[in-house]
């Protein structure tokens, strides 16, 4: 009952951070740039100025699906950034590419990240599995609980880890926006405004997972000394 309570809370604080990102975005959507360039534009102009030629611009598919992937060095971004020329859409194209010059400029917690990816999506998927069996053979079996966070502790580190790679890839964004001319003024406090809550998913993310963590330390230790 204990977890549903805590899992159901920060379910419910992630979703109200999710739907307050979509709304930031669809107003700042609706913004034309001044400088009316496309998301797309952005994205070649930024790469270009930190001489970054071997990454890829691709349109990709869906809504907030853009992201920097590192292992093919392709920026994606989502149909309505990569044709949009709105502040939301300079704004993500700048976050993104900001991803990619932290990978040029060998970041050092980005590649941590990158390390830790293939550990954490084991970990991902046993801790789907271990998580009700630890809860249930929780008297009987403690070895499952702490075999369940140890796994549980390895998507908390990478969510945590995750934070200053957003951060800092946003800082570079705005920056950049603001010294290029391609947003300033109003337009950069917009995408200032719309990076922030982007942000925050991130946040609300990785506090969920450390208190879910706190809390499976906490069932383990009464369990142990009952």
């Amino acid at each position: 009952m204990g977890y549903m309570i805590v899992a159901g809370i920060f379910s419910v604080i992630g979703m109200v951070i999710s739907q307050r990102l979509k709304s930031k975005f669809n107003h700042y959507s609706q913004i034309r740039l001044r400088s009316g360039m496309t998301g797309r534009e952005v994205a070649q102009q930024m790469l270009g100025h930190f001489g970054i030629s071997d990454v890829q611009i691709v349109e990709g598919q869906g809504f907030l699906t853009d992201h920097y992937n590192p292992a093919s060095k392709t920026v994606s971004l989502s149909p309505a950034v990569f044709r949009g020329n709105s502040i939301a859409a300079a704004a993500v194209a700048a976050h993104e590419c900001g991803h990619a010059v932290q990978h040029a400029q060998a970041y050092s917690m980005l590649q941590v990240r990158s390390a830790l990816v293939p550990v954490v999506q084991f970990s991902a998927m046993a801790q789907q599995w271990l998580l009700i069996l630890a809860f249930v053979t929780l008297s009987s079996m403690p070895s499952i609980m702490l075999a369940t966070i140890v796994v549980f502790a390895v998507t908390t580190l990478f969510s945590l880890v995750t934070l200053p790679v957003e951060f800092d890839a946003s800082k570079r964004a705005l920056a950049w926006l603001n010294s290029s001319g391609v947003a300033q003024g109003s337009d950069h406090e917009g995408a200032k405004d719309a990076l922030w809550w982007a942000a925050m998913t991130y946040v609300s993310a990785a506090l969920s997972a450390l208190v879910m963590l706190l809390y499976l330390v906490m069932r383990y230790s009464a369990a142990t000394r009952d």
